[in-house]
Parts: C-alpha cells; sequence; structure tokens
C-alpha cells in the first residue's frame, strides 16, 4: 500500500496526485466512497511518518504532493516486473525452477491462485513447466544470447 502511495507521488513530482487516482492506484478503488477517503487520509499519514528524514508529503486542494526534503530531484525506482503477475515474475526471474507451492507460499497467495496465474504465464510464453504433477517445476524461458547459470565460470578454489 505505502509503496504504491510513494511510486505515485514520486512519478508526478513536483505536481500533485489527485485523490481519485491515488484511491484508484493504491485501493483499486473504481467508486471511491467516505471510507476509502479516511483510509487514505491514514495511510498517507503512515506514508508521512514512513518518508519522515527524506520527504514530506503536502495535501493540496485536490490531493497530495512530495516534498523531499534534501533532494533536487526525485528517482522512481520500479519493480523489476509490472503488471498483474509481476511479483510471480520476479520470482521466476532468479532462473530457478519453483513449485506452484512454493510460489504460493513466498507470494502469500492460494496455490489455486498461483497456479491459475502460471497457466497464463505460459499460454503467454512467459514462463515453462519443467516435469509433471508433483514434481512440476516452473521458469522462465531462457533468453536466446544471455548465458546461464550452468555455463557461468565457478569460483577458484581458495578465491
Amino acid at each position: 500500500m505505502l509503496f504504491a502511495l510513494a511510486q505515485a507521488l514520486g512519478e508526478v513530482w513536483p505536481a500533485e496526485v489527485l485523490r481519485e487516482t491515488l484511491l484508484a492506484r493504491a485501493f483499486r478503488a473504481r467508486h471511491a466512497d467516505e471510507s476509502h477517503r479516511a483510509r487514505l487520509r491514514v495511510e498517507i499519514a503512515r506514508l508521512h511518518r514512513a518518508l519522515r528524514g527524506l520527504a514530506g508529503i503536502n495535501a493540496t486542494r485536490r490531493g497530495f504532493a512530495l516534498a523531499p526534503r534534501h533532494a533536487r530531484d526525485v528517482v522512481v525506482l520500479a519493480r523489476p516486473v509490472e503488471g498483474p503477475h509481476g511479483a510471480l515474475l520476479a520470482f521466476l526471474a532468479d532462473g530457478e525452477a519453483w513449485s506452484s507451492s512454493a510460489l504460493a507460499l513466498a507470494l502469500n497467495a492460494s496455490q489455486r491462485t498461483v497456479q491459475r496465474a502460471l497457466d497464463q504465464l505460459a499460454a503467454a510464453g512467459r514462463v515453462q513447466a519443467l516435469g509433471r504433477g508433483r514434481a512440476r517445476r516452473w521458469v522462465t524461458p531462457p533468453v536466446p544470447g544471455f548465458t546461464t547459470t550452468l555455463l557461468l565460470p565457478a569460483p577458484l578454489p581458495g578465491g
């Protein structure tokens, strides 16, 4: 939640982010009611405390604006993989083969939810399955032109 708010504020800095935009990005709320607005105020206060010393958050008439304390510029470091299954793809990006149950534990999601996501990603060619049944593992397809971990040299003994 706080990362989504910080990212939204940083992306448009020095301009303000409209409350409706923050509600849509942080809470995925299409139609915001008073409870959403109250929750936004609470989360903005939490973000303000988390950023203490680095930046402030100023309330504007229509939204909020990031106010860096000592920096002259703001840089947003985005997640390595964006999109609906970005967290799942980020785990698979390490090159290791993952079981769907291990991914479910790592993502704090149900195994069925992870399996559906893996099926969608496999249909799009973004992941591939190795093995069958309980031995099935998931990996990202190798990128042509990049060395796999199997071909990288091992560290020298004693070094």
